[in-house]
């Protein structure tokens, strides 16, 4: 595979984290290697700094990171538009890099390569849970829904899936843990090496999930927009809408003590940014697929990127509810050990711009 610049792919890194995984149930943060990044985007940083660069009020580097999915289009959005870097102004500027699933983002979280990230709410989960509440906050919504259980033609209920191989980003990660509590449900066994009634195989990049059930590898897949679309678009069907948070914003703990006037900028141009999507939907399509190219070298059909904004709802609440019900699961499913999640969500920051903005606070 061909690694772009600014883009963390599964081959390397994902490799790794999946490895680890399936041994032990993401019991360790991997240190990442290489996760530079460059964009066309106005707001790419300029300067090799890093956040602790601030002291003395210098301006700030901040490294944030989003998924190569529609359902981060707040963050593309946001880079193209050029929001993070009018809301930051002179206190810093933005260093964006791509990844491919939500374990290895979380990953360079907790190895301190991030400071701010779009993520699923799995791996949000899985970072709290390893760091015993210090790691990160959920500090804003981004998108619900957006995600599918897509299958074969003819196939038109849980019980055909056994026997069947089926797809998903990475082991534990929001749809990996939608699919698997969807088939015991309906009592189908999977495990984590992909043995089961239904053998679950974690396949990164998403893009090679479709291109394994294009050609008849796999008989469906759990995805994330536009990847869900992509394969509907090739002869598959919904089987399954995933219709919770699909995408929340974290920023690290130590960030946001150290620079909590910037995190309020970002949430600022977080605001900005979903409510450039709800006025401009079309073009909010256009603009996001554009930034999305920059870092993936390819891009979408509009009919796929125009049938992912119409399955997403792009919001700036978290959804706490789904956040708890997701927690719930992953334990349910061996996945993640019993954790309690007081104290993850800081929304004082999103309700102060929400305010400014003349919008309605969200209550946690």
């Amino acid at each position: 595979m061909r690694v772009l610049p600014g883009v963390v792919t599964g081959v390397a890194a994902g490799a790794a984290v999946l490895a680890l995984a399936g041994c032990a149930k993401f019991d360790a943060a991997l240190v990442l290697a290489g996760c530079s990044s460059s964009s066309s985007s106005t707001s790419s940083a300029s300067s090799d700094s890093t956040a602790s660069s601030n002291s003395g009020g210098s301006p700030v580097t901040v490294r944030l990171g989003f998924l190569e999915n529609i359902t981060h289009a707040p963050a593309l959005v946001g880079l193209k538009e050029g929001f993070f870097t009018k809301a930051l102004g002179s206190a810093g500027t933005v260093k964006p890099t791509a990844f491919s699933t939500g374990t290895e983002e979380t990953t360079a979280l907790l190895a301190g390569q991030l400071d701010v990230a779009y993520v699923g709410p799995n791996p949000a989960i899985n970072a709290w849970q390893k760091s015993s509440g210090s790691a990160i906050k959920i500090i804003s919504g981004a998108a619900t829904g957006g995600a599918s259980l897509v299958v074969k033609k003819g196939i038109t209920a849980a019980g055909q899936l056994k026997g069947k191989t089926l797809a998903t980003p990475s082991l534990g990660n929001t749809q990996d843990v939608a699919l698997r509590s969807y088939l015991k449900t309906n009592g189908i066994t999977t495990n984590t090496t992909g043995g089961g009634d239904a053998f679950i195989k974690p396949t990164t990049p998403n893009s090679a999930a479709v291109l394994e059930f294009k050609s008849g590898q796999i008989a469906g897949g759990s995805e994330p927009a536009p990847y869900d679309v992509e394969m509907v678009q090739d002869g598959g069907t919904v089987l399954l809408s995933e219709t919770g948070v699909t995408t929340i914003m974290v920023v690290t703990q130590s960030f946001l003590s150290a620079h909590p006037a910037v995190v309020a900028d970002l949430l600022k141009a977080q605001v900005q940014a979903n409510d450039y999507i709800k006025a401009n939907p079309t073009t909010a399509q256009s603009v996001a697929n554009d930034e999305l190219t920059s870092f993936t070298g390819k891009p979408l059909k509009a009919s796929v990127v125009a049938a992912a904004f119409k399955e997403t709802t792009f919001t700036n609440d978290p959804d706490e509810s789904s956040l708890q019900t997701d927690a719930t699961q992953a334990v349910s499913l061996g996945l993640l050990k019993p954790v309690k999640l007081d104290g993850i969500f800081d929304l004082g920051p999103l309700n102060t711009a929400l305010a400014a903005a003349g919008e309605s606070q969200i209550s946690s």
